[in-house]
């Protein structure tokens, strides 16, 4: 018969020589960034301020001549609110990186979804269904286009838009698949990450010197810097001390003033008032990367602010909605009830702010973790 105080004795003995393996250094907890929500409205609300009164084209119509003399003292910073758009990508670049970090992805494709779908097919209802009044003078797609544009894929079927904005989405889209196939099928860890910076900055600065249409859709190195630029902002995120994040950052940083200028910038005797000086361009830029990355570093955790989340839960359906629908509304107000300019602009902002709270309330939060719970059934993987 085994003595069974002798047993435990050589047990305990055992264990306590067995070696004790090291902790493995963890990440930051992902808890919400609100400064980030905040980020985000800004940029929404800079992309507003161009499409209202930074450009020419249809948007005259709503105010009954250019903008540039309904906002003689400020059409020329609208102009460079479109730069919005280039701060939306950096904060995508983070977010992305962030959210697919040990995420499998199945769930990683649910939540991008169900992130991105319910807002955008009201949007498409909404704009389709004004735009087809008898009341109002702007072009409506055909039933046929409308369809196609609830797949998000009108872009490349060179399908007329119903929303302007889209073209982005599109972008987001093909980052969201490189990401996806990249880093987050594999499993998402430090070296692949920046693995697929390195190789996505590289490939993307061939293909733009090639010019091989091909893969220019699918690497879109016009913007590339600004996703690798927020990916490594997240990775100083992680331990600011990464030298390789803040060569990456820097990197990015440089290519996409670089892009963002060629692509912007004109003369002073271009047509319409889009003149942007080449400074102002460059201002905008580095001032998105820094906001972006005094949040990764903690120096704006003090803005831990409840509203902001809102903020934030606003800013993707006001940012689908305010383009084509506010221009109805600048139309109704300014040259239908003889608002002001100044008037009329604040309150077309706080009608698509109120109708954004509307889609979020009504229809993202009742149906973005529903279509999220489908999209996550083991047995669609």
């Amino acid at each position: 018969m085994t003595d069974a105080p002798t047993d435990t004795r050589r047990a305990a003995t055992a264990t306590a020589t067995r070696p004790v393996p090291a902790p493995v250094p963890a990440g930051p907890r992902a808890t919400r960034l609100r400064a980030l929500d905040g980020l985000r409205l800004v940029a929404a609300l800079m992309v507003a301020a161009y499409h209202y009164g930074g450009r020419d084209g249809e948007v005259g119509q709503a105010w009954g001549g250019s903008p540039r003399h309904q906002f003689p003292a400020l059409h020329s910073l609208f102009a460079y609110g479109c730069l919005g758009v280039q701060i939306f990508f950096v904060i995508s670049g983070f977010v992305i990186c962030m959210s697919g970090w040990d995420r499998p992805l199945r769930s990683f494709f649910a939540s991008r979804a169900a992130r991105l779908l319910p807002a955008y097919w009201v949007a498409i209802v909404l704009v389709t269904a004004v735009f087809a009044l008898p009341t109002v003078v702007y072009r409506a797609v055909s039933p046929s286009d409308a369809l196609v544009n609830l797949t998000m894929l009108q872009q490349p079927l060179g399908v007329d838009r119903v929303l302007g904005v889209c073209w982005t989405l599109w972008c987001e889209v093909r980052f969201y698949a490189l990401f996806a196939l990249c880093v987050v099928l594999p499993g998402a860890n430090r070296r692949r990450v920046v693995l697929f910076c390195a190789c996505w900055t590289l490939a993307s600065a061939i293909v733009q010197g090639a010019g091989t249409p091909l893969l220019d859709v699918v690497l879109m190195p016009e913007y590339t810097p600004y996703f690798v630029g927020g990916i490594g902002l997240y990775l100083v995120h992680r331990d600011r001390r990464d030298a390789i994040a803040w060569g990456i950052v820097a990197v990015s940083w440089l290519l996409g003033q670089h892009y963002a200028v060629q692509r912007l910038w004109h003369a002073p005797d271009a047509p319409g008032f889009s003149y942007r000086s080449s400074f102002g361009i460059v201002l905008v830029v580095t001032l998105g990367f820094l906001a972006v990355a005094a949040i990764a570093l903690g120096l704006l955790g003090w803005a831990d602010w409840r509203p902001l989340t809102v903020a934030g839960a606003l800013t993707y359906p006001f940012y689908l909605v305010h383009e084509h629908l506010g221009w109805v509304v600048i139309h109704v107000l300014h040259q239908g009830l003889g608002i002001p300019s100044y008037g009329t602009f604040m309150l077309t902002v706080a009608a698509m702010l109120t109708l954004a709270w509307l889609i979020n309330r009504y229809v993202e939060e009742w149906l973005t973790p529903r279509l999220r719970g489908v999209l996550s059934r083991p047995g669609l993987g």
